[in-house]
């Protein structure tokens, strides 16, 4: 149970910055002094040190802006803060939506000791050496919380390592995550600890973190900033906070005696747009996921979208081309045989040609396929196969479609029988290819298309009832 002391912290803080928020509106020093009264009176050097996102880090819980699912008046975690019932938990959520400033902002409320880890660059010693001091009893007072950033880099020995600390709980454990914690983060470890999902900001969450930077800003600069459109600034952003005050600290400190904040000036110097993409991460395979299933789907309009997303957040285009390669078979098959060559010519190409011309080959040939009929009988074939193969073993080949390269064999039987089929009427022998006892079996159902009814009909022509065609 929390100890009372703890809770009288909670409620004092909570009243102190209670306070703090009813003074904005007294109606007396305009609100851009009160917030900034601290700021040098003096034209600061630029470039900003430290930098605007470290300026601007929350220093109380009413100062943290976003994740009103969790933090909002009444969620979930912010009654776990107010009551001091802290659970282990991992925060999980893309880069710059304020994990590890939450963490930080837990320790400071609940007055807690905080430790922090990289585990980029900590090890196993590291996370010990802390658990050693709490568990010897040289942290008497009110039990410490261990942030771990980049939990999802930790090996599993390493993981290993917090369990019996957390389980006894001489620590509240805090991982940081921008991984998938079900895949990163070991199963005793994930079942001792809460999963909080942190999502990107908002519109709303951005237009506040703006309006704090501007303000911060013009008193730090002691100029007017002008905001025309503030559009771009969000988009490039991609929902993360940390990209969004840099790209404001890039444009205002860049933009003369009296910047100004358009779509304009936001792309003049900052050049391109910064898609929130990421090549290793979750999103890496989200994206491409979603480009596949909107060409299994025939909505050529949502794969050019996605397909767009991937280039633009720097994806290699070979991983696209070589993507587009399997799923002409995997997806498309015999419904359409050109979609592999096309497919296969795109993958050339990609080779050939390089980025940024061969956005166009690839745009080419994911929209064909995407228009494409379907059909995924050919990779159902396979799969049908091998399930097949796994139940039944290593079934004899009937003689007859036997290799003969010797005369012991011939005496044996190998090739007896076997009927070349160029020798028949049409190209084709009644002859029995598959194994005793798996003779009639149907691997190979081609879907309902103009070009696999083709080759239903003619099955059905050459093997009568045998396959059930």
């Amino acid at each position: 149970m929390p100890c009372p002391k703890h809770n009288s912290t909670i409620r004092e803080n909570s009243d102190v910055l209670n306070r703090r928020m009813e003074e904005n509106d007294d109606g007396g020093t305009p609100q851009r002094e009160r917030d900034f009264s601290a700021a040098s009176a003096a034209r600061a050097t630029l470039p900003l040190n430290p930098p605007l996102a470290e300026q601007l880090r929350p220093q109380t819980l009413d100062e943290y802006i976003g994740q009103s699912h969790i933090m909002g008046k009444g969620a979930v975690l912010q009654q776990a803060i107010i009551t001091g019932n802290l659970p282990s938990m991992i925060l999980w959520g893309p880069p710059g939506v304020g994990k590890t400033t939450l963490a930080y902002l837990i320790s400071k409320t609940l007055n807690r000791p905080f430790y922090t880890l990289s585990a980029t660059q900590a090890g196993v010693k590291d996370v010990r050496d802390i658990l050693e001091k709490t568990r010897s009893g040289t942290m008497t007072f009110a039990v410490p919380i261990l942030f771990i950033d980049e939990i999802h880099r930790f090996s599993k020995s390493q993981q290993d390592s917090l369990l019996q600390a957390v389980e006894k709980g001489w620590v509240t454990f805090i991982g940081a995550t921008t991984e998938n914690p079900s895949f990163e983060v070991i199963t005793p470890l994930l079942s001792r600890s809460q999963v909080y999902v942190l999502k990107p900001f908002s519109s709303d969450d951005l237009d506040k973190i703006i309006d704090r930077a501007v303000k911060f800003l013009e008193h730090y600069l002691k100029t007017e900033i002008n905001i025309v459109s503030t559009y771009a600034l969000k988009r490039i952003s991609g929902g993360d906070g940390r990209k969004l005050l840099n790209a404001i600290e890039m444009v205002v400190t860049n933009g003369g005696e009296h910047p100004i904040i358009s779509d304009e000036t936001v792309a003049s110097i900052l050049g391109k747009n910064l898609a929130a993409y990421d090549k290793k991460g979750e999103n890496h395979y989200d994206i491409i996921s979603a480009f596949i299933k909107s060409i299994r789907g025939s909505d050529p309009n949502a794969t050019a979208y996605y397909l767009a997303r991937m280039l633009e957040g720097g994806e290699d285009p070979k991983f696209i081309a070589r993507r587009m390669l399997i799923l002409a078979s995997e997806d498309i098959g015999n419904a359409n045989p050109n979609a592999l060559l096309l497919a296969n010519a795109c993958f050339d190409a990609v080779h050939k040609v390089g980025y940024p011309e061969c956005r166009i080959t690839l745009s080419h040939v994911a929209v064909y396929l995407a228009c494409s009929a379907k059909s995924n009988a050919a990779y159902m074939a396979i799969e049908n196969a091998l399930e097949f193969v796994r139940k039944t073993g290593d079934m004899p080949v009937p003689l007859a479609i036997r290799n003969a390269p010797t005369k012991l064999m011939k005496e044996l039987g190998y090739h007896q029988g076997y009927k070349y089929a160029h020798d028949f009427e049409g190209n084709f022998a009644d002859l029995e290819f598959l194994p005793q006892g798996a003779a009639g079996t149907t691997f190979y159902f081609p879907s309902d298309n103009p070009k696999e009814n083709e080759i239903r009909a003619k099955l059905r022509t050459l093997w009568k009832e045998k396959y059930g065609y």
